[in-house]
């Protein structure tokens, strides 16, 4: 007997259709479908309506608006968006969702993939819910597993006194003791691929080390990093103290914490944007060229008598930086922490590079123990991404002084200099000014490709403080002390000329300053060759 003859004979009303219609139901998983939609709306509210009015309240933007504003559009695909902790009907329907609050997945900026995550400030603040935290742990592993760039956008603090679970107590309590540290993969992605963090409000504890765990930071002016809130400064220290005053942008930029301030949400997103513009995706790959715009051999006039003769006044070293590179493309970073010492990125013929100068307005562009620690940064960052390195010289040596020996100047300077020693990418120096002391070091890695300009001048000791010790009897004898050191300061001055080096190849060539970007750009490219041979991991052996 037939299905059919069957159906017909135990109930003759039954048609076919409609049995076929009822069992496809009963086999479909549309319900299911449905709670998932459901889900991921509920997640998509965050800490609802009040908690979203009142991060909007403070001038700030939700996580989940930040990653839009970042992102190219349509292209956020999140992971874990309906990890959280359901509530449920008496009928066991789904009732409520109380997401992670932490927001985690795949992006583009500008077409080229990223990893982006941060945390939802309008849930408990930021601090960890018990998904939030594995999806946040979660973060540096995607990054890595993809070979990808990492942002991180955050706003919160880290646990609480009464645990990610709240006041209800739980059990096991603590990490196993065979878990793998977080830490593991925060060490391990900053030598991987690039990582850029933004403090975008309030952000302490476990958020504050992981935002400075990236090769470039902002934040913005309403924004602070903490390790520690006022509250607890307060009763451990009796410091009673506002979160700016601890940790505000003021403070930061100066401590190093931070590399830009950018004054608001929107421009210390496109900050993120534009250093990753100039990053390849991970040390396994050269940096993205992009086609120039700029003519490569341009000579810009001003250059010409950037540097004044006399070698006592100031000059900008940033006009010479940028009349230099690609036009538009210098991107600075760290400007008011170590300030003796220009740092930042740049387009020379479309080809990323890293970019060091001096600053002759702070301290004649001396090196101090914060410069000292933000040239090793920066050198480290160049080699593990295969940035080459334009360096631009006027150094008078390591600051003196009984601040800069509290301060442990020479073993941070020291240290720098072996970082740059370490140097695995074409490294350019042009000697545009001073070259003197151990400090020098620091500007030529050990393959240098050199050029200096007629305003040069090098030696052991700047003249002044030369003739200063070596003629101190002699000028102090003299019936005109003052003549006699000008006289003396003047001879000295005469043999750092740069002619001489010249003559005796110390350098690869004495050149015209208009000359500079044409000259590098020409380097830059016989450079280009066996670049491809030093792709992967940067390792280096211990410094000072």
């Amino acid at each position: 007997m037939d299905f059919r003859t069957f159906s017909v004979r135990v109930c003759p009303t039954l048609k076919l259709e409609d049995l076929l219609e009822g069992k496809t139901r009963a086999m479909s998983w549309e319900k299911e479908a449905e709670e998932i939609k459901t889900r991921r709306i509920y997640a998509k509210q965050q800490g609802g309506k009040e908690g979203v009015e009142r991060q909007h309240a403070k001038g700030r933007l939700t996580i989940r608006e930040r990653i839009t504003h970042l992102a190219d559009e349509d292209s956020f695909r999140e992971l874990g968006e309906g990890a959280g902790v359901p509530e449920f009907n008496e009928d066991g329907s789904l009732k409520d969702l109380q997401p992670a609050n932490y927001v985690l997945g795949f992006a583009k900026i500008n077409g080229r993939r990223v990893v982006v995550g941060g945390e939802d400030f309008t849930l408990k603040g930021g601090s960890p819910n018990p998904a939030g935290l594995r999806k946040s742990v979660y973060a540096e592993d995607v990054a890595i597993d993809y070979k990808v760039p990492l942002i991180r956008l955050h706003e919160g603090g880290g646990g609480s006194v009464a645990g990610s679970g709240g006041n209800k107590p739980s059990r096991p309590v603590g990490d196993p003791v065979f878990s793998r540290s977080r830490f593991q993969s925060i060490a391990k992605v900053i030598g991987t691929v690039p990582v850029a963090t933004a403090a975008l409000g309030p952000v302490a504890g476990m958020p504050a080390a992981r935002l400075v765990g990236a090769h470039f930071t902002v934040m913005t002016r309403n924004a602070q990093v903490l390790i520690a809130g006022p509250q607890v400064v307060k009763r451990a220290l009796n410091e009673d103290l506002t979160k700016e005053q601890l940790g505000g942008p003021d403070v930061h930029t100066k401590s190093g914490v931070v590399d830009n301030v950018a004054k608001d949400e929107a421009a210390a997103l496109g900050e993120i944007a534009t250093f990753l513009s100039y990053m390849p995706d991970n040390v396994w790959q050269l940096p993205p060229y992009i086609e120039p715009q700029d003519d490569k051999e341009r000579m810009d006039e001003s250059l010409i008598d950037m540097v004044p003769r006399d070698r006592r006044k100031p000059f900008q070293m940033r006009k010479i930086l940028k009349a230099v590179v690609d036009e538009g493309s210098f991107f600075e970073m760290t400007k008011k922490y170590g300030p003796s010492l220009i740092t930042g990125l740049a387009r020379l013929n479309g080809h990323a590079v890293g970019i060091v100068g001096n600053d002759c307005m702070y301290y004649a562009g001396a090196m101090t123990a914060e410069a000292a620690q933000k040239m090793r940064r920066f050198a480290d960052m160049c080699n593990t991404f295969n940035l080459p390195v334009l360096s631009f010289v006027d150094e008078p040596g390591f600051m003196i002084g009984s601040a800069s020996e509290k301060a442990g100047t020479i073993r941070y300077g020291t240290e720098a200099i072996a970082a740059v020693m370490q140097s695995r990418v074409p490294w350019a120096s042009i000697i545009v000014h001073k070259v003197f002391g151990v400090a020098g070091a620091a500007h030529f890695a050990p393959d240098s490709f050199v050029l200096s300009w007629p305003s040069a001048a090098t030696g052991a000791l700047p003249v002044e403080g030369g003739v200063a010790v070596a003629f101190a009897r002699q000028i102090a004898e003299a019936e005109d002390p003052d003549a006699l050191r000008a006289e003396i300061e003047e001879k000295l001055a005469a043999s750092q000329s740069p002619f001489p080096r010249a003559e005796g190849f110390s350098v690869h060539e004495l050149i015209d300053p208009r000359e500079t970007r044409p000259r590098l750009i020409e380097w830059l490219d016989w450079a280009q060759n066996g670049r491809e041979l030093n792709l992967g991991p940067y390792m280096t052996t211990m410094r000072p």
